[in-house]
């Protein structure tokens, strides 16, 4: 008797066949550089570069250039003046499952390709509302969840990114005061790229009963998205981890939001991450982040040491 064939709209590839796609495509990166790319307690070095992220990099430089060919074609169709347009790439995924990291890699190695040389880096961090609203909104808590983000902002900021515009502004996040900056912003200009980094990027837009206007998404401005994905058993030893780490270094600065956690002990430390985990950033994991992976246009699959063992790339 035949078994159904699983249906699914990605191909898959262990690290070894994802590695020889690299092809020729030069290593343009150092150890140094590396390290100074490394998040906290992330595991980054010249062989994952070249194995998964220098693939990574030239599929994305075939679809930028597939997307500008396009935009061009269309202009000349429409009769419009052709804008300079960024090619604009979304990095989703949980806290502490390494993020940062990979957008920092692909922001310096897509920075060499010589046709986008111009690329940004851009976290939605900056796009939280201030801690003075959330507790005011009586969403502290909550803090990472959708409704925490000043949506029509950020959506107001990538609207006018692929508007043509030439110079935008992006508010700045502080995680050492846990807040926005005040009178701070990140000025993106003339981009070629533009990475969007945060853990609920690709939330579709939550449509209200009876509600029958337009809804847009942030990943409506997407051109590829990458969903950055683990075994939840290791995302919460990454969390903790990283915990204790920074309650041995950012938490002993008396200007740290969380400087009431710099004197716990290692017992006391795990307790309280595991804790802010259960019953904050899982059940964020669960309700907003978790059920997006697959709306992505390629997820990255880590195994216990951060290291990535399998893509899958969604078909064409």
């Amino acid at each position: 008797m035949k078994t159904k064939q699983q249906i699914s709209p990605f191909m898959s590839f262990d690290r070894q066949e994802w590695a020889e796609l690299r092809q020729s495509y030069p290593m343009e990166i150092t150890p140094e550089e590396i390290e100074e790319l490394k998040g906290l307690n992330d595991v980054l070095n010249m062989q994952e570069v070249a194995d998964i992220y220098l693939p990574l990099t030239r599929l994305i430089n075939l679809h930028a250039n597939a997307a500008q060919e396009l935009y061009r074609s269309r202009s000349r169709f429409l009769h419009t003046k052709e804008k300079k347009v960024p090619y604009i790439i979304g990095i989703a995924g949980s806290v502490a499952v390494g993020k940062s990291t990979i957008a920092r890699v692909l922001h310096t190695l897509l920075s060499r390709w010589d046709n986008h040389p111009r690329v940004s880096l851009v976290t939605t961090d900056g796009f939280l509302y201030p801690n003075a609203e959330l507790k005011r909104r009586g969403i502290m808590n909550k803090k990472g969840f959708p409704e925490s983000y000043d949506a029509h902002r950020l959506l107001s900021f990538l609207s006018d990114l692929k508007s043509g515009k030439t110079r935008v502004k992006a508010p700045v996040y502080s995680h050492l005061t846990y807040d926005i900056v005040e009178d701070e912003s990140q000025v993106v200009t003339s981009p070629d790229v533009v990475i969007i980094e945060g853990i609920n990027v690709l939330q579709p837009p939550k449509v209200q009963p009876g509600d029958d206007s337009d809804q847009v998404s942030v990943s409506d401005y997407f051109d590829f998205s990458i969903y950055v994905d683990a075994a939840e058993e290791n995302i919460l030893r990454w969390y903790v981890e990283r915990f204790k780490t920074l309650r041995e270094t950012a938490f002993q600065n008396e200007a740290s939001y969380f400087h009431k956690y710099a004197d716990l002990s290692d017992e006391e430390a795990e307790r309280t991450a595991q804790d802010i985990w259960e019953r904050i950033n899982r059940k964020n994991l669960h309700e907003n982040i978790l059920p997006t992976r697959h709306r992505a246009d390629l997820i990255l699959l880590k195994g216990n040491q951060h290291f990535v063992n399998e893509i899958k790339m969604r078909k064409i």
